[in-house]
């Protein structure tokens, strides 16, 4: 569904990506690990259009999308969770959750989803008109993923979704995050500092370290492998 060749990407005259490449089969989690600074939030913000690659290709579904504008992309079907959540704060919930269908003009599925990220997410029923920026930091990630889900994706990215969050709400999110990939059918992409809970709901995933990708193998064997399991599982 995705596929991610040769990608490099450069903020000056530094380089972050050294030609990755990657690629998600239809229905996966995928999985994006590494240290700070390995490239993991780069390779995510140059296939959503946020970062212009400087060479290498990403295409989705078999199209070309490298050079996409953003907004292009995400009428395609690939919707991007930013690292931090990047709510609008002084919107309320449901205004926020208009907001991910901005591109859309189905009012009948717009409702439709509504109720579904409500029933995923009760809790921002309860806080549908509450300004999203006194929400808790587990709320605004609810509130982020249920936004991306309101632009009707079939792929989704998820940039730390653990990061800031209460350890409790953690659980709950990961579990949210696999029951919309098997309810759904929705593709996930997800980068997580919180490499074992990663590795723990992905079927494969992808090492990467100073902008490379340095292993890749399914989720269960990168799990048992010694050198994964001493950098990143805590030994």
């Amino acid at each position: 569904m995705l596929e991610v060749k040769n990608l490099s990407v450069s903020y000056g005259a530094i380089a972050a990506l050294h030609g990755v490449s990657l690629s998600v089969k239809q229905g996966d989690i995928v999985t994006l690990i590494g240290g700070n600074g390995a490239g993991k939030t780069t390779t995510l913000r140059a296939i959503s259009g946020l970062q212009t690659a400087a060479s290498g290709e990403v295409s989705y579904e078999g199209r070309d999308i490298t050079r996409l504008p953003a907004h292009e992309i995400v009428k395609l079907g690939l919707a991007h969770v930013p690292e931090g959540r990047m709510v609008f704060a002084n919107l309320t919930v449901l205004e926020n959750l208009q907001m991910g269908a901005y591109l859309r003009g189905d009012k009948a599925g717009i409702a439709t989803d509504m109720d579904y990220v409500f029933s995923i997410f009760p809790r921002l029923k309860e806080r549908e008109r509450q300004v999203s920026g006194t929400l808790s930091g587990g709320e605004q990630q609810m509130l982020a993923i249920g936004r991306a889900l309101m632009s009707k994706p079939k792929f989704l990215m998820l940039d730390e979704p653990s990061l800031g969050i209460a350890p409790l709400l953690v659980k709950t999110i990961f579990e949210k995050i696999v029951e919309i990939n098997r309810q759904q059918g929705i593709t996930i992409l997800l980068v997580e500092q919180n490499a074992n809970l990663a590795l723990e709901v992905s079927r494969f995933g992808y090492v990467l370290e100073t902008g490379r990708v340095i292993l890749q193998d399914e989720s269960a064997k990168l799990r048992s492998n010694p050198q994964v399991k001493q950098a990143y599982l805590g030994g």
